[in-house]
Formats: C-alpha cells, structure tokens, sequence
C-alpha cells in the first residue's frame, strides 16, 4: 500500500520572534527598535501576517494526507520522502534554501508578503492552497522544472544551488585560482578576483543579474565564443548557465580574458585552487560551504536535478 501524501510546510524564524528571542521581552524589543527609528508594529504586523498565511495553508491541506512543519534552520537534518509535497511558506529565498534538499518533489510556494517579495518563487497566495494543494497530483496542474547548477570538487564533494554558486576566498577577499572551459580547447587562465559566479535563468533576477547590469549587459569572452559581448541571461527552465568572474585583476602573472560567457547542458567551468583556502557556497548560505584548498580542482555546471515548482 503505498504512503498517503505528506505536506511538509517549511518556513523561517519571523524577524519578530528573532528580536524577541534576543530581548527578552516585546517591550524591550521595541524599546531596542525605538532607540533606532524603528516602530515594532511594522515587524508585529509582518509576523501576524506570516502566522495567519501559515494557519490558513494548515488549515488547507487535505484530511488523508500527513502533515508536517520543518524550519530553515533546521532544513539540512530534515529527511524528505518521495510522497512529500512541499510547501514553503515565506519568501522567494525560503525556496532556494529547500531547492538543494529535494529530489523531484512538488513544492508549492506561498508568498505571505505581497508587495515585499517579488513573487518569482513563491507564486501563490494563503487563500489558493485550498483548491492548489489537492490538485498537485493531478495531470492538468502544471509544474515547471528550474534548472539548477551544481560544482563537483575531485575529493567528490559535491554543492547543488538553483540560484547561483559562488567559488572564492572567505570574506570575498582575493582568490588565486586557474580557470578554464571544457569547450575552450584546452585553454587555461590564471586569475586574481573576487571570486566566480556562475549561475541559473532563476539566479538571474538576483546576484547574477546584479553583476550583469553593473556591466552594462556586457562582459568579456564567452565561453568558448571568443566574443566580446556578455552573455543573453537565461530563463528559469533553460539548459544554459551563465558565469562571471568580479573584478579579475590584471597583472604580469594573472589576466583578465575570461571573465564571462554561457555554460551549455554539458559544459563545465573548472576551477584549479592556487590558494591556501577557497570555498564554494550556494544561493549566498556560506555558512555551508565546500572547503576547496591548494591544487584541488572543482567543475561547476548544470545539474541533472531540477526543482519541481508548481504553478
């Protein structure tokens, strides 16, 4: 007999409960906000919000399915199943941070604050889990597959992000490192940055797009192209990736010729460490980072999971 399916609702810690875990009290939190320009009230009335978007999609789940709540702090002990259907309650970057732990599950995303976030992730509102969530598995509810990005180091640690992954040294200060492209022939640059940044279609209404406007839309050589216009950001559900390398310094031993361009499905963008300590982190949690040190190599592309977004 197969499992009756599970709603895992996943959400955040509100900045309401965070200022009173810290204070003590919502006295003494308004009295610290007060003491800063801030009202209380705002942030009091973005946690009711939250509480009643999470009490309406509760109350919108299905009788015969199992239930239950999973926070994101807590989402890298958590053990999802194939019957899970998951739905984050939050913001655009609670679906992000779940993205890596899945593996072809459904996730539904709610937006408990229209008008603050964007929407690009979680595209529904409290009151649509009603009719949304007992139509999940049916075959008129439309889903789309995000790609996401992956970097395998050769000690097979292995990072998965849907927005972006970064590779650089800790505190973003100076990396040293060798770049170079599957589909380059062979060729191979050193370099001194900020770091790599190489990204998803959904990446690109974030970080990824950060850096491309601050170019102009423009760049250096792509991969593999030779030109000298920057890459065409991608769309969510795209096989193509795109990367960039922030502030590749020039100098008599490292240059500046590869800093942009577009990882197709199969390409790889490698990575040879030449510093005592590089990380790789994903959708900007560097609190969980791969540790990378001196002569390790890292391949960074496409990955073969995709995140199942609904609707």
């Amino acid at each position: 007999m197969s499992l009756a399916p599970r709603a895992v609702l996943v959400h955040r810690t509100t900045e309401y409960e965070e200022l009173v875990a810290r204070h003590g009290t919502h006295g003494q939190a308004a009295f610290f906000l007060s003491s800063r320009g801030r009202d209380i009230e705002e942030v009091a009335e973005r946690h009711r919000r939250t509480r009643r978007a999470m009490a309406e999609v509760t109350a919108a789940i299905p009788l015969t399915w199992r239930q239950t709540h999973v926070e994101r702090a807590d989402l890298d002990r958590f053990l999802f199943a194939p019957e899970d259907v998951v739905v984050v309650v939050g913001q655009d970057g609670l679906v992000a941070n779940v993205a890596k732990y899945l593996a072809g599950q459904p996730v539904v995303g709610i937006d408990t604050d229209p008008g603050r976030n964007p929407g690009v992730l979680v595209r529904h509102s409290p009151a649509d889990a009603r009719l949304l969530l007992p139509s999940v598995f049916a075959a008129g509810t439309g889903s789309q597959g995000l790609t996401m990005v992956e970097a395998v180091a050769d000690d097979t640690q292995r990072l998965l992000a849907l927005n972006e992954i970064y590779l650089g040294a800790a505190g973003h200060q100076t990396a040293r490192y060798r770049l170079g492209l599957d589909d380059d022939g062979g060729a191979v640059e050193a370099q001194a940055s900020s770091g790599v940044l190489v990204g998803t279609g959904t990446g690109a209404t974030g970080w990824i797009r950060s850096v491309w406007q601050e170019r102009g839309g423009g760049g250096g050589r792509g991969g593999g192209g030779g030109s000298d216009v920057g890459p065409r950001l991608p769309g969510p559900t795209e096989d193509r990736l795109v990367w960039f390398v922030r502030e590749a310094w020039p100098s008599p031993a490292t240059g500046t010729s590869l800093v942009a361009g577009e990882l197709a499905a199969g390409s790889r963008l490698t990575l040879t460490v030449e510093s005592e300590r590089l990380i790789a982190f994903g959708d900007g949690i560097e609190s969980d980072a791969v540790e990378l040190t001196w002569g390790q190599r890292v391949r960074v592309g496409r990955a073969e999971a995709a995140l199942r977004l609904v609707g």
